[in-house]
C-alpha cells in the first residue's frame, strides 16, 4: 500500500523532526532506566512501539463512543491491557531481560509519549493513521535508547547483546571499561550529545528554540 506525503510525515516524522526524546523532550525517564545494557533497550524499545501502536489505533476505534468525561480511563485500562500482555510474553519468552527492565516495563501505562499520542492524535484521527503514528513515535523513541544503550554497554562493560566485543589483548595491553558509562548520569550526557548533533543538523529546530 503507497503511503501519502501526509501519513508519510505521521509514520516517519517522529523519527527525526518530530522525535518524543530529543525534540519533544518526553519519555526521558525511561531512557535513563534501562539504557545501562542494549539487550534491554532493545527489548524496551519494541514493547512501547507495540503498545503505542495499538493502543492508539484501539482508542481511534472507540473515540467516537467514548464520552469525554472519563475518556482518560479508558485510555488507561487499554494501555494496562497492552501492558499486561506485553509483560506476560516477556516473562514467558525473555525472563532475565523482563528481570532487568524491573518496574520499567509496567511504567508504560504513564509513559507520557503514550498518553501525550493517544489525546493528541489518536482522538482525532482514523485508526489507520493512529496506528501509523503509534508505530513512527515508538521506533522515534526507540533509535534513541539503542543508540544510547550501544554505547553504555560497549564503553562501560566492553559487551554486545553480553557477548565480548572488546578483545582480551586490548585490555592486556592496558584497557579499560568505562565504569562511568553503566551509571545514571552517563545516559543523560549521551542523550545531551544527541540532542545537540540533531539541532546542529537541523537549523529549523534552532530557530524553534530561539
Amino acid at each position: 500500500m503507497a503511503l501519502s506525503s501526509k501519513t508519510k510525515a505521521v509514520l516517519l516524522g517522529p523519527l527525526s523532526k518530530n522525535n518524543p526524546i530529543i525534540v519533544q523532550v518526553l519519555g526521558i525517564c525511561s531512557a535513563l532506566a534501562v539504557t545501562s545494557k542494549l539487550e534491554p533497550s532493545l527489548v524496551m524499545a519494541i514493547a512501547v512501539t507495540i503498545v503505542t501502536a495499538f493502543a492508539n489505533m484501539i482508542i481511534s476505534l472507540l473515540r467516537k463512543s467514548i464520552p469525554n468525561r472519563i475518556r482518560i480511563i479508558v485510555q488507561l485500562v487499554v494501555v494496562a491491557s497492552l501492558v499486561t500482555i506485553v509483560s506476560e510474553v516477556l516473562k514467558a519468552y525473555s525472563y532475565d531481560v523482563n528481570k532487568q527492565l524491573s518496574v520499567f516495563v509496567g511504567l508504560i501505562v504513564t509513559n507520557c509519549i503514550l498518553m501525550g499520542r493517544l489525546e493528541a492524535f489518536a482522538l482525532g484521527n482514523g485508526p489507520w493513521p493512529s496506528f501509523l503514528d503509534g508505530i513512527g513515535n515508538g521506533l522515534g523513541y526507540g533509535w534513541i535508547l539503542v543508540v544510547v544503550g550501544f554505547f553504555r554497554e560497549l564503553l562501560g562493560s566492553g559487551t554486545l547483546m553480553n557477548f565480548q566485543v572488546i578483545p582480551d589483548a586490548l585490555y592486556e595491553m592496558g584497557y579499560e571499561n568505562n565504569g562511568l558509562m553503566v551509571l545514571a548520569p552517563m545516559a543523560l550526557l549521551l542523550v545531551g550529545c544527541i540532542i545537540w548533533i540533531h539541532r546542529a543538523n537541523n537549523k529549523e529546530l534552532q530557530e524553534k528554540t530561539n
